[in-house]
């Protein structure tokens, strides 16, 4: 579980508007690793955390969907989850480790060559980028034949206001040749999210899976209420451009994201021991 300390703010600087003013309360702090592999195993488990929250909010389609993380140690390499496995049955033990030629390191598992093809050119493009998610989710894959970006009808959705991208290159083909994927890559920079029409979702994280794994859920969450206002039949009332960009500095930054995760994997640590096994 992850350690929740009594730790004082440093100088009075806070990470968040939802840093304790107060001092000595617990609150998650982000761990430090003095060794690689304890970093790595501390991403794996949260990579599989992030598989069982998928599993919790229904985003499994057959084998579809697919979770990556940057080995601390070679960056070259990336864990993923392995092919063919329910997202509630991920664990530690049964991830793969895989270059950006989609060839598998480590495990026994195949490989998603979707996966392979969009989050491997995706990491190789971008070296900042550590960690992304896609899923065939209801609301997104439907949100995304509008080939539109989402309306900041909302502070949830004022998170992903600038900063989400709408992707029409290869839209609605199956992403298996590695010209897809590079077509694809391009439009991550600078943005946490992208709308890939005709597909569905793809979050990217410069912080953590914790990060990238806790706004896919948000953003198909807020494809889900765009749609259901829309459905009303009423025109919503915007979030003005300068709140929303306030909404997003505030409530849509990488911590946050991180932040927002942690009662999420607490929870599943206590109900899901078998995610480290």
């Amino acid at each position: 579980m992850l350690d929740k300390v009594k730790t004082p703010l440093v100088g009075g600087h806070q990470k968040s508007i939802y840093d304790p003013i107060q001092t000595g309360l617990i609150y998650p702090e982000i761990q430090q690793f003095d060794n690689f592999e304890a970093e790595r195993l501390h991403r794996k488990q949260r990579l599989v955390a992030a598989c069982r929250a998928f599993a919790l909010e229904r985003f499994d389609y057959g084998f579809a969907g697919h979770l990556t993380i940057r080995d601390p140690e070679h960056p070259e390499l990336y864990w993923t989850n392995p092919m063919c496995v329910h997202f509630a049955q991920v664990k530690v033990s049964n991830l793969i480790l895989a270059d950006h030629k989609g060839q598998v390191v480590e495990g026994k598992h195949a490989i998603n060559r979707a996966g392979f093809v969009l989050h491997a050119a995706v990491h190789e493009a971008h070296p900042d980028i550590i960690s992304m998610c896609h899923a065939h989710t209801v609301y997104g894959t439907a949100f995304a034949a509008l080939g539109r970006p989402l309306e900041p009808i909302s502070q949830d959705a004022a998170a992903f206001f600038e900063d989400h991208i709408v992707i029409k290159d290869e839209a609605g083909q199956v992403a298996v040749e590695e010209k897809a994927g590079l077509a694809v890559c391009d439009w991550f920079k600078g943005v946490k999210a992208a709308i890939h029409q005709n597909h569905g979702l793809l979050t990217a994280s410069r912080h953590s899976i914790e990060a990238a794994a806790f706004w896919f859920i948000a953003l198909e969450r807020c494809c889900r209420q765009q749609m259901l206002v829309e459905a009303s039949g009423h025109q919503p009332v915007l979030v003005s451009p300068e709140r929303a960009r306030y909404s997003r500095e505030h409530v849509g930054s990488e911590y946050i994201g991180w932040l927002h995760f942690q009662p999420i994997y607490d929870h599943l640590v206590a109900t899901q021991p078998d995610m480290f096994t």
